[in-house]
């Protein structure tokens, strides 16, 4: 990265820059993308609260599993339109407000869900516990119904610039952790859950989620700060 604080360089092609991005930085973002698209409590993730009270803790973690195969999906398709983007991104600034612009994005991603109460929708929930593939594709088609997913990965895709054309090994690595981040994240939700049930009630559900905003906003607005850094170690900006 050296080369970068070189003020004899005028401008810097966006995608040379791309393509010194190895795989820890992208298992890092694939985690942290994972993460914050699942954590906000939608509708799926009160589901899978509620089934992991009701039904038990793995009927919880199959929703959450369904949930996250249809991240993935709407991961890869955002990726895979974005990628014609990259292609023609070669000036450095055009780079710089793709990242300002994402973590506005997210900002208001993380205020929305820190404001939102979850607890109004909230639904009474089938103790007939079915089987962990019924949870599974329930989790899934709960998750698949909201294309608007898709916004919240273009904002972060851009944010953390996610998209690496020409450099596949690191991009399809990211990937992977995205599922693996999303994983992790029902895992422990349904394992906290489980472990307070008797003291859980639904005002956990709205705290959960004020918490989660107010993540997503704080991680945001270091994100914007790093990017207008670039203002000063990046010529050409």
């Amino acid at each position: 990265m050296l080369h970068l604080l070189d003020t004899h360089i005028p401008t810097l092609n966006y995608q040379e820059i791309l393509q010194n991005i190895g795989i820890f930085e992208m298992v890092v973002k694939g985690i942290i993308i994972g993460v914050l698209a699942s954590a906000p409590m939608g509708p799926v993730g009160i589901l899978c609260v509620q089934r992991t009270l009701n039904k038990g803790r793995w009927f919880g973690f199959a929703t959450g599993v369904g949930a996250a195969l249809s991240d993935i999906i709407y991961a890869l398709v955002t990726g895979f339109g974005l990628s014609f983007v990259v292609d023609i991104i070669e000036d450095v600034r055009i780079a710089f407000w793709i990242k300002v612009i994402g973590s506005v994005l997210l900002f208001l991603f993380g205020l929305y869900t820190f404001r939102t109460n979850p607890v109004d929708k909230v639904k009474p929930v089938s103790h007939n516990k079915g089987s962990l593939i019924h949870n599974f594709v329930t989790g899934f088609f709960v998750t698949f119904s909201n294309p608007l997913i898709i916004f919240l990965f273009v904002a972060m895709f851009g944010q953390f610039t996610f998209i690496l054309n020409d450099n596949p090994v690191p991009q399809a690595i990211g990937y992977i952790f995205i599922i693996v981040g999303a994983l992790g994240w029902w895992f422990l939700l349904t394992w906290l859950i489980d472990k307070v049930r008797n003291q859980f009630n639904v005002r956990g559900i709205w705290m959960i989620n004020r918490v989660i905003g107010m993540v997503v906003m704080i991680v945001s607005a270091l994100m914007a700060l790093y990017s207008l850094g670039l203002l000063y170690w990046i010529p050409g900006i």
